[in-house]
């Protein structure tokens, strides 16, 4: 049985990619410090065989003892509030904490997946974004802490790999969304989830032509895991290239909930990016990898969840 650290673990992306490592016959330890994930996203684990969930701060290292054989690095603040809320944190994951995680991964001969992100393309003045393009981001902006720290982890990882020949790979994750992502936690699909059901206007930046390309998680996994298991070095984009303005995805998601909210616009926050797509020729020839969930069915399997988790409640 493989033996996976899952840093990151009791997060969003974390706690879906635990769960199919798990199913896939892996044993799973999670590192996380709670401090934007919860224990609530791998309830069903807890005590479950062959889960060990490790509540740590990777900054301070990565205290696994045991075997290792894969290390999945997805530790970060990955909401825009989320990350401005911890500018200095996030800075010091995605520096400190990549350096543990990689160097855990030297000492036990693991291999590497480091959990980028489309925001190291910035307000891309290529369209749609291929991982050959180098980014357009201001390294000054209040976003710069997210987008650099992300940058330097990407850089970081490609210099163990060259310099002590770790298995590396690098995913970057383009607005993954799906059940688990906390209500209103400043993503755009759960905040115009969260506002529908409760009847507030949705909350639009700016006119909302910007564009975006959402992932349902499902499909983000299924990549993720597929990139692990490949002998690709590297960063490669595992997103959704089905483009919507932000506009669409409020009125797709005011027909789904069948809510009778308005819209509400507000000033575009600085560097918000105006395009955002990805370009997967090299996950489709290289994994065979498609998203397979359509943004519709994915925001209805997403309102779903929600309304069950209010009923529950």
């Amino acid at each position: 049985m493989p033996r996976t650290v899952v840093t990151g673990g009791a997060g969003f992306v974390g706690g879906h990619v635990c769960r199919a490592l798990r199913g896939a016959g892996h044993e799973v330890v999670a590192v996380d410090d709670l401090s934007t994930g919860s224990r609530d996203q791998v309830a069903d684990l807890l005590d479950a065989p062959g889960f060990t969930l490790l509540q740590h701060d990777v900054v301070a290292g990565l205290p696994v003892t045991g075997p290792v054989d894969a290390v999945l690095h997805l530790a970060s603040a990955a909401s825009v509030p989320e990350y401005l809320a911890r500018p200095v944190e996030t800075l010091r994951v995605g520096s400190e904490g990549t350096r543990h995680a990689l160097e855990l991964a030297r000492e036990h001969h693991a291999r590497f997946l480091l959990a980028s992100t489309s925001e190291i393309y910035g307000d891309p003045l290529e369209h749609p974004q291929r991982e050959s393009y180098w980014g357009h981001v201001n390294p000054v902006g209040p976003r710069a802490v997210y987008d650099e720290a992300k940058r330097y982890a990407e850089a970081l990882t490609m210099a163990y790999h060259r310099t002590h020949g770790v298995d590396t790979k690098i995913v970057r994750i383009f607005n993954c969304f799906g059940p688990g992502l906390a209500p209103g936690d400043g993503r755009v699909v759960s905040n115009f989830l969260a506002q529908a059901m409760a009847g507030e206007p949705l909350t639009v930046y700016g006119t909302g032509s910007q564009t975006r390309s959402f992932c349902y998680v499902s499909d983000e996994v299924r990549g993720i895991l597929a990139l692990l298991a490949s002998d690709w070095v590297g960063p490669m984009n595992i997103g959704n290239p089905d483009e919507h303005t932000i506009l669409e995805l409020a009125e797709l998601v005011l027909d789904v909930t069948g809510s009778a909210s308005t819209l509400r616009f507000v000033d575009l926050p600085v560097d918000d990016p105006t395009r955002r797509c990805p370009d997967i020729t090299q996950a489709r020839e290289v994994l065979g990898w498609t998203p397979q969930v359509d943004l519709r069915t994915g925001v209805a399997l997403t309102y779903e969840s929600y309304r069950v988790a209010t009923d529950a409640s």
